[in-house]
């Protein structure tokens, strides 16, 4: 189970910033165990990276950064920092063996991935009216 503050922190940070590829990724980077999702530092070597890495290297503002690439999107992108962040201190100190977080977090980015397809465009409206 995710604290209260990470998941607030997910729906109001994290989700309006992540753009649909970030978004995606990491919900395949969840879903197979992948190795190159890792916890404990930002980055250790391209491709491996956090979750907020990994969200960056997806983001128009950040995708060209390496090594600072999760730190930026965060502070840069989200407006969250690093040292403080629920989501970063929930990752970190819990999921490396903690699979109930790793799939609290993989349910929680799903139903976004979900809410976001089901989405109604202004514009598709007004054509089917």
């Amino acid at each position: 189970m995710l604290s209260a503050g990470c998941v607030r922190e997910l729906q109001t940070r994290w989700f309006p910033n992540l753009t649909d590829a970030g978004l995606s990724r990491l919900i395949e980077l969840l879903e197979s165990d992948s190795p190159l999702l890792i916890h404990g530092c930002f980055t250790r070597t391209t491709p491996m990276g956090c979750l907020a890495t990994h969200a960056a290297w997806h983001h128009p503002r950040t995708a060209h950064l390496t090594q600072e690439a999760g730190i930026a999107w965060l502070t840069r992108v989200a407006g969250l920092n690093p040292a403080t962040s629920q989501v970063i201190r929930e990752w970190d100190s819990r999921s490396g063996g903690d699979w109930h977080v790793r799939g609290a977090m993989l349910e929680l980015f799903r139903a976004e991935c979900q809410a976001r397809e089901h989405k109604t465009e202004p514009e598709l409206e007004l054509a089917t009216a």
